[in-house]
């Protein structure tokens, strides 16, 4: 997200420094600015040319610390060019780029709030409300505004209890002012995901299920409760893997296993093969088995994939892609998907990304 953050900024910088150019050669005919104004305007567009990254990143790949602080580096400025724009419109409301400023002021705000400037958020929602009152202003850029504000208090909230509450608020206000749109019923869907009582997953599976929501958010809310009704529940699956094993999970029984919902195609993935060939190593002599779920659709990449990657452990592949039986079954709408079963066959975790080793020794050890 981050690396989309700062490409964002960077589109959005070229496109001001193209339309002020374009602004000021169609303007200038009319009224031509004033010498302070003209100043004031160089300024401005100086400011707000994002800065360069550092030139080693590319000789070498920078850590995650380096990009956020490069980030934040990047939101300062931004800020301080907003605060630039608002400076110009103000003393020099008659000039002919005090409108293009007016626009770059909310554009840069937005920006740096997006970089991760917190101090600009009271700003930003103060342009907001400001331009949301414009009766001039288009059903879609009213939307992006609503939904970037929306985006802003769900990830401020992010692992905090009352983020269900504030999804399904914010769906239910979407579908209300925007109900041509999918984007409320998909805030309904996350809500129910991250509803921790059953009751109330239950509760906005069976109403986005009933609505007018679009047949892949109705698909997602059914395979959301096939997920939550399998929850403590025995596993029961049973094939024979690319390697000709046969996997039996009422056979597993004793062991933790991993049930990893994947495909060589996903990024996020990949990206978490270290982390799960690492535990393997560690704990499957200790009873840690895994068992992947393929969502390939080509046997023979898959195989080359695992051989390369060393990945000892059993695959279930039928080709299928996203209609993998097994997947369809238990409801799986995205991926990485990983999930524990405990020694005793049921399912426990449904969330195993992220500290899968500490997880995987707490079952091992009941």
């Amino acid at each position: 997200m981050s690396l989309l953050r700062n490409l964002i900024y960077t589109a959005v910088a070229v496109m001001l420094v193209g339309a002020a150019r374009a602004q000021s050669s169609q303007t200038n005919v009319v009224a031509a600015p004033s010498a302070e104004a003209a100043t004031a305007w160089k300024e401005f567009k100086k400011a707000s040319t994002p800065l360069p990254p550092p030139g080693d990143w590319q000789m070498k790949r920078p850590t995650q610390e380096q990009v956020q602080a490069f980030h934040l580096t990047q939101a300062a400025h931004a800020g301080a060019a907003a605060t630039l724009a608002k400076d110009f419109y103000n003393r020099f409301p008659s000039d002919p780029n005090a409108g293009f400023a007016k626009e770059q002021e909310f554009t840069l705000t937005a920006i740096a709030v997006q970089l991760g400037d917190t101090n600009k958020i009271s700003a930003l929602q103060a342009l907001e409300e400001k331009r949301l009152k414009d009766p001039t202003l288009s059903e879609d850029e009213r939307f992006r505004i609503k939904l970037e504000a929306i985006q802003r208090a769900v990830t401020a909230k992010m692992g905090e209890p009352g983020l269900a509450a504030i999804e399904e608020k914010s769906g239910r206000e979407l579908i209300r002012d925007f109900p041509k749109r999918d984007e409320g019923y998909q805030l309904l869907l996350q809500a129910a995901g991250q509803a921790t009582d059953p009751k109330e997953a239950k509760r906005l599976t069976d109403e986005i299920a009933s609505s007018s929501a679009p047949e892949d958010v109705k698909a997602g809310a059914k395979g959301l409760m096939r997920k939550m009704e399998a929850m403590g529940k025995p596993v029961n699956i049973k094939f024979t893997a690319t390697d000709d094993r046969e996997v039996d999970f009422a056979k597993l029984k004793g062991k933790v296993v991993l049930l990893d919902f994947w495909a060589t195609w996903c990024s996020p993935c990949v990206a978490e093969i270290p982390e799960v060939k690492e535990t393997y190593k560690k704990l499957h002599a200790k009873g840690f088995e895994i068992v992947g779920i393929s969502l390939d659709s080509d046997k023979s990449k898959l195989e080359q994939f695992i051989a390369k990657e060393e990945m000892p452990w059993a695959q279930y592949f039928d080709g299928k892609g996203w209609q993998n039986k097994v997947a369809q079954e238990y409801g799986i709408n995205s991926i990485p998907a990983m999930w524990l079963v405990d020694k005793k066959g049921n399912l426990r975790d449904m969330n195993a990304r992220g500290g899968l080793a500490e997880k995987v020794e707490q079952m091992l050890a009941e």
